[in-house]
């Protein structure tokens, strides 16, 4: 018998491209998403119904993860064997000005989502943390045991949380959890908060478009294919008592637990400006830019040392970002019928 696969937050961009995957590999997947009004409603029903059309090995709940019934009840009728929580409210700066709905769903949801798994004797938990957790960290590249203590943002504090309920739930109960911190992640069906979707969407449409700090930022950005190729590989790779890295350093520490942190981004540092040039060269248009000063809860820059990762699963993200940027056009255009 194949594995169940439970895939939280699966009409969001991330969820969305790895059900698809995981359902071409003839796996039972079963989904859950609120469809909450943050971003355009209409674009996470279409990724629903490209999932639904595939072949019939996808099964959607709508609600909420907060919601411990509902849970209760798709675990009893499941089964699921391998659980990946992408479910989160997302958005650094919407954090500052909404932060109860963070903690709800961020918070709250994760920690029915850990209970769930120890209560079903879940064989892996996968769940998806962030490089935001490193906060205003000046030592770049950021490595996984970087202090990660001092988030600059609502959004940060809460996967920073999640990755202590994880370590304290795998620790307390032997449930083998793998977290993951994403750098900036792009790509087709992507989220239209994101910079390069409103950059695209900008410069086609002769608008102006924001650039913060004036232009002086880095980030590592992350092809969302290869996004996917780490959480397939990982999906096998379950943390052991015979493997003892772990970030609470097992040499000065006695709460080992098999709970893995690991950086996934693409070890390269792009510029802001530069960033922009490439969806200008792949568009054929030139931005109208409107420099602006740092916005609150931001960082300067960003950039994963992946080697931990790279050593684990034996892949290295590799999407050079001309490449991806232009697949992501393609998309915006087909998907926008421009």
């Amino acid at each position: 018998m194949k594995e169940v696969i439970f895939v939280t937050g699966a009409a969001g961009f991330i969820g969305f491209h790895l059900c698809k995957k995981l359902i071409k590999k003839k796996l039972l997947v079963i989904g859950i998403d609120n469809l909450n009004s943050y971003y355009d409603f209409s674009l996470k029903k279409a990724r629903l119904e490209e999932l639904k059309n595939l072949n019939g090995l996808f099964i959607f709940y709508k609600g909420d993860i907060e919601n411990i019934e509902l849970l209760k009840e798709i675990f009893a009728e499941h089964k699921p064997s391998i659980v990946f929580n992408l479910a989160a409210q997302a958005g650094v700066r919407y954090s500052i000005d909404n932060p109860i709905s963070f903690l709800k769903t961020n918070i709250l949801g994760f920690g029915n989502i850990l209970e769930i798994c120890v209560k079903n004797k879940v064989k892996h938990l996968i769940y998806a943390s962030s490089s935001s957790v490193y906060g205003g960290n000046t030592l770049i590249p950021y490595f996984e045991d970087n202090n990660s203590d001092h988030p600059v943002s609502i959004y940060a504090a809460t996967k920073r949380s999640n990755e202590l309920m994880a370590h304290s739930y795998s620790h307390l109960y032997s449930l083998p959890i793998t977290g993951l911190r994403f750098f900036t992640v792009y790509g087709p069906w992507g989220r239209p908060d994101m910079s390069y979707f409103i950059f695209t969407k900008s410069i086609l449409e002769n608008k102006s478009i924001d650039v913060f700090n004036y232009g002086k930022m880095e980030r590592d950005f992350i092809y969302v294919d290869d996004i996917i190729e780490c959480l397939i590989k990982i999906m096998s790779k379950i943390p052991n008592s015979d493997d003892k890295y772990d970030q609470s350093n097992p040499k000065t520490s006695s709460s080992w637990a098999p709970h893995k942190i690991f950086n996934i981004g693409n070890s390269k540092t792009i510029n802001l400006l530069k960033f922009i040039e490439v969806i200008e060269e792949v568009i054929g248009k030139k931005a109208i830019k409107n420099f602006l000063p740092m916005q609150k809860g931001d960082v300067i820059s960003t950039l994963a040392n992946t080697k931990l990762l790279e050593k684990w699963i034996d892949f290295k993200p590799n999407t050079e970002l001309k490449i991806g940027i232009e697949k992501f056009v393609k998309w915006y255009k087909d998907y926008y019928r421009i």
